[in-house]
C-alpha cells in the first residue's frame, strides 16, 4: 500500500512541475510584450528628447517656449513622452503630391456640386 501511494504522489507531483513549467514559459513569453509597453510610455529628458529628434537643445527649449511641442514640466525639469513625440513627427507629414491632387479634386468636385444647386 505504500508503494501505491508513492507512487500516486509522485506521479501527482511531476504533472504539478509540469504545470509549474507551462506556467513559466506562458509568463516568460508576457514580457516583452510589457518591455515593449515600458518603452512606448518612457520619459525622456530633454538631452534624450533632443536625441531623439536629432534636434540642438536650445531648439528644444524654444519648442517648448512656444507650446509647439508636448512636455511635461515637474519642478524645473522638463520630459518628453517619446511615444507622444513619435505622434507630434508624424503630424507634420508633408503630403505627397497625390495626395494633394486627390484632395484638390474632392474639393473642386463639391463646389461644382453647391453651385449647380443653387444655380
Amino acid at each position: 500500500m505504500t508503494e501505491t501511494n508513492s507512487a500516486y504522489f509522485e506521479a501527482r507531483f511531476n504533472k504539478l512541475e509540469a504545470q509549474i513549467d507551462l506556467l513559466f514559459e506562458k509568463l516568460g513569453n508576457l514580457t516583452p510584450e510589457q518591455e515593449i509597453s515600458d518603452f512606448n510610455n518612457q520619459l525622456l529628458t530633454i538631452t534624450e528628447a533632443a536625441k531623439f529628434l536629432s534636434l540642438a537643445k536650445q531648439t528644444l527649449y524654444g519648442l517648448v517656449q512656444r507650446r509647439a511641442i508636448p512636455v511635461c514640466k515637474q519642478g524645473k525639469r522638463l520630459y518628453f513622452p517619446k511615444d507622444e513625440l513619435t505622434e507630434w513627427i508624424r503630424a507634420g507629414r508633408k503630403k505627397t503630391r497625390s495626395e494633394i491632387q486627390a484632395e484638390a479634386a474632392v474639393y473642386v468636385g463639391a463646389k461644382r456640386k453647391r453651385q449647380l444647386a443653387t444655380a
